[in-house]
């Protein structure tokens, strides 16, 4: 499907972002995990999440959803079961690397994952690793793709330095390591994003951090209580950009999660000059909280000047990478993004498709081998741009077109359904009042 965005008039109005989809996705799998139902409310309705649900169903989990609400009946940490039948993850990164995790403690059972051409590209290696670690038995296309198959052991808990900061390798040895033999520590090189951790603790499950390292211990079985899910500071970004990049723009996004291992975008943005007003989570080390703070994000359209991102913050704003691009070609100065290869791992290669998906708008902007250069020339012409399946690329291109001088096409668009099914509708709404 290919939709056309034109320069845009002054976005006026308030608006709920869609509710946050790693926090979904947590929601999901820890209620399929435990022994008593849990109601989740707000949860995203969107691709992604609702694979989520169908895959722990596959397992034995009873799902009911109404609306933005969903109970989740478990199976108990240690009953999954798939009866052979492949767990479908979609184009859901997350849940692909998430999910192994609990499921490698399933002794005698195994689990096989698949899902579409774009998952299949993307590489399993980062958790089969630690889980052989612990004991599981991995078996992958070539050793690091899909289609692959879990077959559940008894697990010992391991400590595990992450080569790369990764909250979804990360989350899946928690998961993982609550089911394992003994303690298992998880060594972060820079923090990553923490909603597993705040889950896990707001639950009462044996959890601790010491500087870098997370710790989880043994755990029986698991009572989960009901959860709420707050609105996605991801899905939020992008019409925050739309509200800083078009003349005359002044929004109120309601309810939007702001947990500082997320909220790296707002941090940029303040550096940049944007106007965007709000409470924030500052950081916080140590003892890990049970909970996710939200606020109320007043945004304005202002002057930007260019900022460098280096790879300590990468994690905190890995999803709105593309954006500060964007930004970046509408600020004064340059704009230097390092340390993003994780980018190169998403539902595309964000750098290589971000970086010709711009150009071809007319930006001056250069690949490197860890991020991107864009010189700020005040404004891009427009043109066409390609999504190449990826959610964020579409929604990118439409703010492009918002903000740019001629207009963007954005051939692909429905990629968007697969974190914010009703981005279009929630533009066209700004533009009307």
């Amino acid at each position: 499907m290919n939709v056309r965005f034109d320069p845009s008039g002054p976005l006026k109005g308030r608006l709920t972002p869609p509710a946050d989809k790693s926090i979904s996705h947590r929601a999901a799998i820890v209620g399929a995990m435990a022994t008593e139902p849990v109601t989740i409310t707000g949860y995203l309705a969107a691709e992604d999440t609702l694979s989520t649900l169908k895959a722990v169903q596959t397992i034995g989990a009873l799902v009911q959803r109404e609306g933005d609400r969903v109970t989740v009946r478990g199976t108990g940490l240690r009953a999954a079961e798939a009866h052979g039948e492949t767990i479908d993850v979609g184009n859901a990164g997350t849940l692909m690397r998430l999910l192994p995790g609990w499921l490698a403690g399933q002794e005698g059972r195994s689990f096989t994952f698949d899902g579409d051409s774009s998952i299949r590209k993307r590489p399993v290696d980062r958790i089969a690793v630690p889980l052989r670690q612990m004991g599981a038995v991995i078996e992958a296309t070539d050793d690091r793709l899909p289609p692959f198959t879990v077959h559940g052991q008894r697990l010992r808990g391991i400590r595990y330095e992450l080569p790369v900061a990764s909250a979804q390798v990360k989350s899946c040895v928690l998961l993982a390591g609550m089911i394992a033999d003994g303690e298992t520590t998880v060594v972060e090189p820079v923090a990553s994003r923490d909603h597993t951790e705040r889950l896990l603790s707001r639950l009462g499950v044996p959890l601790w951090r010491d500087g870098d390292a997370i710790t989880v211990g043994h755990v029986d079985e698991l009572t989960v209580e009901d959860i709420h899910v707050p609105a996605d500071i991801s899905s939020a970004a992008f019409p925050i950009a739309a509200g800083v990049l078009v003349k005359g723009s002044r929004l109120l996004l309601r309810d939007v999660g702001v947990n500082w291992t997320r909220a790296g975008f707002l941090d940029v943005l303040d550096r940049m000059g944007a106007i965007v007003v709000g409470e924030r989570e500052r950081r916080r080390d140590g003892e890990v909280p049970g909970h996710e703070p939200t606020a109320d994000l007043d945004v304005a359209h202002g002057p930007l000047k260019g900022t460098v991102v280096e790879g300590d913050e990468v994690p905190l704003l890995i999803d709105e990478l593309p954006l500060v691009a964007l930004l970046g070609c509408f600020a004064e100065g340059e704009t230097i993004v390092r340390g993003a290869e994780e980018l190169k791992h998403k539902e595309s290669d964000r750098i290589a498709t971000v970086v010709d998906g711009l150009r071809g708008l007319g930006a001056e902007i250069e690949a490197t081998d860890d991020g991107f250069v864009v010189q700020g020339t005040g404004g891009i012409r427009g043109g066409t741009i390609e999504a190449h399946g990826d959610h964020r690329l579409a929604m990118l291109g439409a703010v492009a077109g918002l903000a740019s001088r001629e207009g963007v096409e954005v051939i692909g668009m429905e990629a968007a359904e697969v974190s914010y099914p009703a981005f279009g509708d929630d533009i066209a709404r700004l533009q009307r009042r």
